[in-house]
């Protein structure tokens, strides 16, 4: 059976039907490009390997237990398996992000520019604390850009080829997650004052 001339869904379909030579050409045929879309988030060769095999382990799961529907879109599907798990891998880690004022100063470091006393490092340390909360409040679409922008450090192009949009989507979506996080800053500000 030469499966090379198989197209995704038909080699999905081979190893439903119990052969396991279905899943090595997805596998020859993708890996690559799944690797190096989750090296290129994580940027440690070890935990992309871990992540790939956990991303294949869901496959494998999906597949056996007959709960694929993605019809005919195998690699976004495999691609977005991957991305979720490197997306919880930064949460589990609790990285916190870089965000950067409009003149490009990151915030957080701004805080530093003095001895802090025990005061100022409960302060800072709750403002860390609210701003992790208000970025997990965001829209899926525009957290997931932020997270890749300032955890992974990835351009707006690979951020564009990974979740599969424009480069100008990508931007806009920062664009509007930075609007809402400074929205969400004032409105608390106004509680605080208040």
């Amino acid at each position: 059976m030469n499966l090379q001339s198989y197209n995704d869904q038909d080699l999905v379909k081979v190893y439903i039907a119990g052969n396991e030579l279905g899943l090595q050409e997805l596998l020859k045929r993708h890996k690559s490009k799944i690797y190096t879309s989750i090296y290129l988030l994580v940027k440690d060769q070890y935990l992309a390997e871990d992540i790939f095999q956990d991303a294949f382990i869901k496959v494998i799961n999906t597949l056996r237990s007959g709960r694929y529907n993605e019809e005919g879109k195998f690699l976004p599907w495999v691609m977005r398996i991957a991305h979720n798990l490197v997306i919880d891998y930064f949460r589990k880690e609790k990285r916190t992000p870089i965000i950067t004022s409009s003149d490009g100063m990151d915030v957080f470091n701004m805080l530093q520019f003095y001895d802090e006393s025990a005061e100022d490092r409960m302060l800072r340390d709750q403002t860390h604390k609210d701003l992790k909360a208000m970025i997990h409040l965001l829209p899926d679409e525009q957290k997931e850009v932020l997270l890749m922008r300032h955890y992974a450090d990835l351009s707006f192009k690979e951020i564009a080829d990974l979740t599969d949009v424009s480069i100008n989507t990508a931007l806009g979506r920062m664009r509007y997650a930075l609007s809402n996080l400074r929205k969400m800053l004032k409105t608390k500000e106004v509680t605080y004052k208040g």
